[in-house]
């Protein structure tokens, strides 16, 4: 579930701390397996997404899936500032323009749309977190090219990661891949830190911005980020006019896409959490 960027902070230095929790081997393993029902949910959608599905009806099958596994499902309950009421459901189902956040409900897929769902389950006390963005049918050239890019973006991202390196040095790359194919970076949401609980710091960009120094880190071993890249056909900019204010919906009405893993740190790279091993 993508983390609201704080709106006023101040410039502060790169530190290796900031609160970021490092998780032991046991601890890391014991995500792997929160993240293997997550994998399982999203296969899941995979296999049932076509027109005429409801996202309810993907919610449900998503529920069943995460209680068989003995998990809790992480989205259920948590409380947003901007919305009306805490989250209702096991997944985001976001259709379209909507970005993220979107609340299943009756309305049927058609040929054409995208839909990007997110899932978060807990199991043995840990978190995994994982979304992606899956095709209703045949869609646009511009769309699988949106889709495309902002999977390349999560690849590119799990290639470059590695102890030591600043994220920085990741995230840039990551926005200048998209702008490169015309497309654009959403701001407002970014990715987060994940252990026992689903948001965690640090906060974790898809951009760089150089005023915004204070979101720099360097990477350890025993850090667990989830890694989100959102990318709009048009505008980056994006409204909360989604049912309850939970919807979050780009601002020219243009298609979005997301993808997400859970991914740990590691000596000599990073380990996927989120890939079903």
């Amino acid at each position: 579930m993508g983390h609201l960027v704080p709106r006023r902070m101040k410039a502060r230095r790169v530190t290796r701390q900031r609160g970021i929790i490092l998780k032991s081997t046991r601890e890391i393993e014991l995500m792997r397996g929160a993240s293997r029902v997550v994998h399982a949910v999203l296969s899941r959608m995979k296999e049932l997404v076509a027109p005429g599905v409801t996202t309810a009806e993907l919610n449900t099958e998503a529920e069943r899936v995460i209680a068989e596994a003995g998990g809790i499902a992480l989205f259920k309950g948590v409380e947003n500032p901007q919305a009306e009421f805490p989250f209702p459901a096991a997944l985001c189902t976001s259709v379209n323009e909507t970005l993220v956040h979107g609340l299943p409900d009756d309305r049927k897929l058609l040929e054409g749309d995208i839909v990007s769902i997110d899932c978060g389950v807990q199991l043995s006390g840990y978190c995994g977190d994982s979304a992606t963005t899956i095709a209703v049918g045949e869609v646009s050239d511009e769309v699988r090219t949106l889709m495309s890019v902002t999977q390349r973006a999560l690849d590119l991202a799990i290639e470059m990661m590695r102890p030591g390196r600043l994220w920085s040095e990741i995230a840039a790359p990551m926005q200048e891949l998209v702008e490169a194919e015309e497309l654009s970076v959403v701001r407002d949401f970014v990715g987060h830190g994940i252990g026992r609980e689903m948001h965690e710091e640090p906060k974790v960009p898809n951009y760089w911005d150089g005023r915004q120094t204070w979101m720099d880190f360097e990477l350890l071993p025993g850090m667990v980020l989830a890694i989100e890249p959102m990318v709009n056909l048009g505008t980056r900019r994006v409204d909360y006019d989604g049912p309850g204010r939970w919807g979050v919906v780009t601002k020219d009405g243009k298609y979005a896409a997301h993808y997400e893993h859970t991914i740990a740190v590691v000596d000599g790279g990073c380990d996927v959490l989120t890939d079903g091993r």
